[in-house]
């Protein structure tokens, strides 16, 4: 079965050349990104979404696309989920990049967008039943500044996390930022659970901004667990009862063990199922 894009509106099968040598995304990384959870008949909290999109083609002043609207994205995904055969689970992925031109400095600032879509097995929100080993990376250092908190295609720190964490036979690897703040893992944000309050570092420590992030801290506070966003040490982790990612598309991931701490899953536990009623009241 073939599996089909959208591309700036129009839709055709994905292998089927669309972008070419001088495309600024492949050389400069000139592009931000978007993955959004299908759950429950609709794109997850596309609103935020979209609101993060805006601001990060703010940072990288891109012109905004005429078109851009929560109304459009929500009806050009909705075609392509339907193209593609993808029932009430799926993910997908918004790239918008500038346009051809230029060198370094673009001829202009105007963008193009492509849209992918690919099915989920799983129906809502899943706890994983076993735990993640993780670890803290420590080659590269993200600097925290305003393009840190972007979906930038600009990759590399996370391609090279990602190698390492295959190199060790690891689930995950946690960043640190130029001061040796933990900030975040490879595709997620990070909270520690310490006598039932949670600590995630702020976005001013050089994390992505995450939806999923912003959702749990609303959740917590609105079932009255405590939620600090501060600079974390590695002590905090080693100290905490229980350690947990997040991300749009799994939601939460509870973490067994970094480097010899043990954690329990109690608190991710009654997030998710908390996760899950948000969705399916949306």
């Amino acid at each position: 079965m073939s599996n089909y894009i959208n591309h700036n509106g129009v839709i055709s099968e994905s292998d089927k050349p669309v972008l070419y040598v001088n495309n600024r995304g492949f050389r400069y990384g000139d592009a931000l990104f978007e993955t959004i959870r299908f759950s429950n008949n609709k794109p997850l909290f596309l609103k935020e979404h979209l609101q993060r999109l805006i601001n990060g083609m703010r940072v990288l002043k891109m012109e905004m696309h005429p078109l851009f609207s929560e109304a459009f994205f929500e009806k050009n995904i909705f075609e392509l989920i339907q193209k593609n055969g993808i029932g009430t689970d799926g993910r997908i992925r918004v790239t918008v990049y500038r346009n051809d031109g230029g060198f370094y400095a673009p001829s202009d600032n105007k963008v193009s967008f492509l849209i992918e879509a690919y099915p989920k097995e799983e129906v809502g929100y899943v706890l994983n039943q076993k735990g993640l080993t993780v670890d803290l990376y420590t080659e590269f250092r993200k600097t925290p500044n305003a393009l840190a908190s972007i979906k930038s295609a600009n990759s590399s720190i996370y391609v090279m996390a990602g190698i390492y964490k295959n190199q060790h036979q690891l689930d995950e690897c946690i960043l640190s930022n130029d001061k040796g703040h933990i900030i975040e893992a490879i595709s997620s944000n990070i909270f520690a659970v310490k006598n039932g309050v949670l600590y995630t570092s702020p976005v001013e420590d050089g994390c992505v901004d995450g939806v999923m992030r912003k959702k749990i801290i609303q959740i917590a506070q609105q079932n009255k667990i405590a939620v600090y966003e501060i600079s974390i040490m590695q002590n905090v982790l080693l100290g905490a009862d229980e350690l947990f990612l997040t991300n749009t598309i799994k939601g939460i991931q509870w973490v067994v063990a970094f480097k010899q701490k043990r954690y329990f899953n109690n608190t991710s536990k009654k997030l998710i199922e908390k996760l899950n009623e948000l969705v399916l009241s949306c």
